[in-house]
């Protein structure tokens, strides 16, 4: 976070190019997270939603995961809040395949980078 806060994302190709743009011409789900993080450390919230939503969203439940993780392993329980099985896993694997098709069409258009 600290690197994107200080060298700006917002310029093509200043961290690369995503493989799959390249390949494809349609952003990847995990198009403009840079950026919203970027946004995010400037404290522009709806600037780093209109960046990339799901990026926003994925690093407010992974914060709230690592939170109880801590506090479960902390207290000496079990904590296998990412485990092969588990729902948040696959919920959090449905819902980034979901966003990224969705930002595809023509009602997620505003979603696109």
């Amino acid at each position: 976070m600290a690197l994107l806060h200080f060298r700006d994302p917002h310029q093509s190709g200043s961290y690369g190019y995503c493989p799959f743009l390249l390949l494809t011409g349609q952003p990847c789900p995990g198009c403009g997270g840079l950026r919203a993080m970027n946004n995010l450390t400037h404290g522009d919230v709806i600037g780093a939603l209109s960046s990339n939503a799901m990026a926003v969203v994925l690093l407010a439940v992974m914060s709230v995961a690592g939170i109880v993780w801590f506090y479960r392993r902390w207290r000496g329980q079990p904590a296998p809040l990412l485990a092969g099985k588990s729902p948040v896993l696959w919920g959090l694997v449905a819902a980034f395949t979901l966003f990224g098709v969705f930002r595809w069409t023509p009602w997620g258009a505003w979603f696109l980078p």
